[in-house]
This record gives C-alpha cells, sequence and structure tokens, in this order.
C-alpha cells in the first residue's frame, strides 16, 4: 500500500461508478477520491481480486438503534452498548453515512413505542466525541404530528443536535398506513398482544389527538424545518391529497408512500420517493402496502432505506438488476448511495467520481446465490471495517 502523503490505491477492482461497471483502480488521497484508472494493478496497491468497489451506502431512515437499546419491549440495553452495537452493524453493512430515526412522540405508553430520543442523542454524540463511531451519523427526527407536545419535544432536541431531517408522520386510525381502523386494531393487537377492550381505549384516545392535535403541530414542525433549513419527509402518504398538502409543505421526500397513486403523484412532483429495501428483498411489504419492485418497475422508485433491516440495503442493490429488466447494478447503486445522499444535501458523496470523499465498500459475492457480502469499508479514505 502506498501511504505517501495520505495516499491509498485500491486495485484489481470492479468500480461500481454512477453510470457502468468496469475494471480499475482507484487512488485515495487526503480523505478523498483523486484518481480513477485503468489497466494493470499499480505498483503498492490493495489488490481487491476481483471484488467490487462501491461507493459507501447512505442511509436515510432505519430504526434499528432504538431496537439495539429495547431488544425487547420494555427491556432497556446499557445505552453506549447498545450505540455501539448499531454502528458496528451499520458499517459491516457498508453504510458510511447514515440517519438515525430517533422516534419524537411524548406519550411513552403508546402502543408500539419503545424509544428514548434524548439518550440516545447524547449517547451517540458522546460516541462520537471519543472516536468510538465507524459510520457517520446524523440525526433525524420522527414526528408524530397527532401527539400532544411533540413540537416542544422536537425544538429542544433540535437544541442538542444538528437535526439534517424530519419526517411528519400520522399513526392514527383511519390515516395514512392505516387507512381503516380495522387496519391499525389487528397490526398492534398482533403485534402487542393487547385486549379488544384495551384497543378500544387506544383507537378512542388517538382519534380525539388526532382532532386536537394534528393540523397544528404539523405547521409548526414544517415553520421549524424551515426556519432552521432542515430536509422535510412526508410519511405513509396514501392519496393525491397527500401529495398536494407535502408539495405544499415543502417537502423532499416521501417515506414509505403506501398506493400506487400516491407514489406516482410524488414522484412526478419531484418529490423523491423512497421505499423501504426489505420490501423488494421480501418481495413484498410486511404491512400489505405496495411492493417497492413494482414502483422500479414503474419508473417511480428514487431511493431505497433498510428501514428495520440494516443488511438489507446492499442485498437490494444486487437484487433489483436480477428482477426488473432495464436497471443495472450502476443504477440500482444510485437508489443507496448518490439518491438519497443528493436527496440530503450531500452532494460531496454517494458517487465514485474525483473531488468526492474517499467513502468506498470493497464487496465480495458468496455462497451459490451470490450474495453481497462487505469486506472492507473507507470512509474519508481511512479503513474503518
Amino acid at each position: 500500500m502506498n501511504e505517501t502523503m495520505g495516499e491509498t490505491v485500491l486495485g484489481n477492482a470492479r468500480l461500481v461508478l454512477p453510470d457502468e461497471v468496469r475494471a480499475g483502480h482507484v487512488v485515495l488521497r487526503d480523505g478523498v477520491i483523486a484518481e480513477i484508472g485503468e489497466g494493470a494493478l499499480p505498483r503498492g496497491a490493495i489488490d481487491l481480486e476481483g471484488d467490487y468497489l462501491m461507493p459507501g451506502l447512505v442511509e436515510l431512515h432505519t430504526d434499528a438503534v432504538e431496537g439495539h437499546l429495547y431488544p425487547r419491549p420494555r427491556v432497556m440495553w446499557n445505552a453506549m452498548a447498545a450505540v455501539t452495537a448499531y454502528d458496528a452493524q451499520i458499517a459491516s453493512a457498508g453504510i458510511t453515512t447514515v440517519f438515525d430515526s430517533l422516534r419524537v412522540w411524548p406519550d411513552k405508553r403508546a402502543v408500539g413505542m419503545d424509544g428514548d430520543a434524548p439518550l440516545l442523542l447524547r449517547t451517540l454524540r458522546e460516541a462520537g466525541e471519543v472516536g468510538m463511531l465507524r459510520a457517520e451519523h446524523h440525526v433525524h427526527l420522527r414526528c408524530e404530528v397527532a401527539a400532544e407536545g411533540v413540537v416542544e419535544d422536537a425544538q429542544a432536541l433540535m437544541e442538542e443536535a444538528d437535526v439534517r431531517l424530519i419526517s411528519l408522520m400520522d399513526h392514527t386510525p383511519g390515516q395514512r398506513q392505516f387507512l381503516t381502523q380495522e387496519h391499525f386494531r389487528n397490526y398492534y393487537m398482533k403485534k402487542s398482544g393487547i385486549t379488544e377492550a384495551e384497543m378500544d381505549v387506544i383507537v378512542e384516545k388517538r382519534l380525539e389527538a388526532h382532532r386536537l392535535h394534528a393540523r397544528p403541530n404539523r405547521q409548526a414542525l414544517v415553520a421549524l424545518a424551515h426556519e432552521r433549513a432542515i430536509v422535510l419527509a412526508s410519511h405513509d402518504d396514501a392519496t393525491g391529497a397527500h401529495v398536494t398538502e407535502a408539495l405544499e409543505d415543502g417537502v423532499a421526500i416521501a417515506e414509505f408512500p403506501t398506493t400506487t397513486e400516491a407514489a406516482a403523484g410524488s414522484h412526478k412532483a419531484g418529490i423523491q420517493v423512497l421505499m423501504g429495501a426489505p420490501n423488494l428483498v421480501r418481495g413484498g411489504s410486511h404491512a400489505g402496502n405496495i411492493a417497492a419492485e413494482s414502483l422500479a418497475r414503474a419508473g417511480t422508485l428514487d431511493i431505497l432505506s433498510s428501514d428495520y433491516v440494516p443488511g438489507s440495503l446492499l442485498l437490494a442493490a444486487f437484487d433489483l438488476p436480477r428482477r426488473v429488466e432495464g436497471i443495472d447494478l450502476a443504477a440500482a447503486t444510485r437508489l443507496v448511495s448518490a439518491n438519497p445522499a443528493r436527496a440530503a444535501g450531500m452532494d460531496d458523496r454517494g458517487r465514485i467520481a474525483p473531488g468526492l470523499r474517499a467513502d468506498l465498500i470493497r464487496v465480495a459475492l458468496a455462497g451459490a446465490g451470490e450474495v453481497p457480502v462487505v469486506r472492507m469499508v473507507w470512509r474519508e479514505g481511512e479503513r474503518v471495517a
């Protein structure tokens, strides 16, 4: 390896470039991509033995950190141990930039809720300050607009951290993901094991909270985002009216639209459509909503997110070209690197191109199913995994 003046050369690789895959090498210098070349393995280069060299993945919406803090309902783990284990999982999945999705939902008794945004934010910051994090972490607040106090809680977190993304969520029975009360009841009763009588009380409280708080809270959160130049995402859009509302609010990303109508409308309006990579890998939504693959076929899929399985992001990038004609590996890789980076206002990463950050991953295909496996990870030219 040539380390003169902070230089590293990665050679004998299949380079996944923005528009093609070709054999060659990459020179990293002082944290950025300095050169891209072809031909024989340069002297002193790290031999990648024909593996893929891809841009580091950019993840905008993952719930995984909360799952590490609460590995079982109401079972809380050591926060630093949870954060560092989560970060290791993220890096080993090939993700070099991650937006940690923290729920801002003040009602801690709410069904399906386990999370502690202030604690996770403080712990992530502490871990970063002492050099314990492999990936670059940013804050994504998932704000439940119908929850009383959500605006005040979000403001408090904004004072503590550089919030880069806010998603506007509404999990009220009869809204968005749960267009019918029956869908809401069935989903959470199966998930939590609560009784019908308990669910009756929950539904009644949720409906009342929505009536009182949803509209003013959404307006206040939108105003906060614009005031602080924070990227806005809508969540679980289902209708044309939802798309119109998102446009009026200046939303840049449509997270997990639940219908073809909402996805097509958002894409046409220039709002980036984000879907779950687990949805694509599994062949459909676990919640019974639209399939990500159908949007890819229609040309209305812009971004993939690992959602609840960090390793799904890379798997989806290799799986998509095998399943959808006209999408090659370079195009699929844009869905997990360049496109999310651009949507988040980070034009300095997400592609293998001179002058950009040297956030890169080495990927090999393993087994009869040719499953992609991350073998090495570099962030700003430094190997972190």
